[in-house]
């Protein structure tokens, strides 16, 4: 059954809090920083080209929400409107999550990072097992494309964005914990307090998932699991690099306890954000890619972050390390298109908006 996109994308309970910020120097001058985002982001996702928007926003500046959103439907058959309680599939950026894992697991002294995966995976058949190490894996340099075939270049030496590499990071993780990795990645979110947050196991109920779309040309249709043609096995192999489920309060969450020290040791923590390879997948340039995330040093502003999509699902969140700034943009439409410029047209604008502003400044 076809649905039109036009006739049923609405505003609903905009809840914008906008910020007017005063910090004082007592010695000389005052600094005002003025909203100067907020309309610009509410404008933006009243567009309808290349699309329409239709997901939740949040931005937080040292811990306090400045920006909110709520726009659209979670399902489009009932009309219920969204919400930033909604659990989207963040795709992914489940690759981060996967990597503090293995780096949780290397400050225990059970995982080396620079250990070739044949020390983890005895049983493993490939023959490149003994040449590629746990590092490459988590920053895309291993070549890894799917585990039956051959490398697509010598380890180290490249880049290629894998969602098999971070399969076998599952299966190490799984190997030295003598877990399975949705017990692991579960126990982890218990423990930070993210209440909205799994690794969903084939076969599982969807414990308040939203649904996802697609859209093309006005019309669109749910997105289904079934579709996929996913079987027990090939979903575990697709959980850590794209499986958990989240919503936009426990992402922020996250992002605030995994860049403040919340989660990792700092000296752990600072090898997951440094990296020289660069992400040449991305849709901006020179962007370099660390274990799951994408670390931006293009000037004037650094920030970390990384996008998903898949299954009706799009997003992006980053966060900029001297501002204490956090951005988590949430969609369940996305645009079949094969530009993903186009898919992530509203993630990156916001991005922009956001970076030119008095947020950052």
């Amino acid at each position: 059954m076809k649905y039109f996109f036009k006739t049923y994308v609405v505003l609903v309970a905009i809840a914008t809090i906008s910020c007017n910020l005063t910090t004082t120097n007592k010695s000389s001058k005052e600094k005002v920083l003025v909203d100067d985002f907020s309309e610009s982001i509410d404008s933006l996702i009243r567009t309808t080209h290349p699309h329409s928007f239709n997901g939740v926003i949040l931005i937080t500046k040292d811990h306090d929400v400045v920006y909110k959103q709520e726009y659209g439907y979670s399902d489009f058959d009932t009309k219920k409107s969204i919400s930033l309680e909604d659990k989207f599939r963040i795709f992914s950026n489940s690759k981060q999550i996967t990597a503090v894992l293995i780096l949780k697991e290397v400050e225990n002294g059970t995982i080396a990072l620079q250990q070739p995966i044949r020390e983890y995976l005895s049983d493993f058949k490939s023959t490149w097992k003994d040449s590629v190490t746990v590092h490459q894996l988590l920053n895309m340099s291993s070549g890894v494309t799917t585990i039956e075939e051959p490398l697509a270049f010598d380890p180290g030496t490249g880049f290629l964005y894998s969602n098999p590499a971070y399969g076998l990071l599952g299966k190490i993780l799984e190997k030295v914990s003598g877990a399975t990795y949705a017990d692991v990645a579960n126990a982890l979110f218990v423990e930070l307090g993210m209440k909205n947050t799994y690794a969903y196991e084939f076969g599982m109920p969807d414990a308040g998932l939203i649904p996802g779309h697609w859209i093309l040309d006005d019309e669109f249709r749910v997105a289904t699991f079934e579709e996929y043609n996913f079987t027990k096995t090939s979903w575990a192999e697709f959980l850590p690099g794209g499986g958990i489920i989240s919503n936009a309060y426990d992402l922020n969450l996250w992002d605030q306890k995994l860049h403040n020290g919340g989660i990792l040791k700092a000296a752990t923590y600072s090898l997951m954000i440094t990296s020289d390879v660069v992400d040449t997948t991305e849709i901006d340039k020179n962007l370099k890619y660390g274990y799951g995330v994408n670390i931006n040093e293009n000037e004037p502003i650094t920030y970390i972050g990384h996008r998903g999509r898949g299954m009706g699902f799009v997003n992006f969140k980053f966060y900029v390390p001297d501002k204490k700034v956090d951005v988590i943009i949430l969609e369940n439409v996305y645009h079949d298109h094969e530009d993903p410029e186009v898919v992530y047209y509203f993630e990156t604008k916001i991005r922009d908006i956001v970076l030119s502003s008095n947020l950052v400044k």
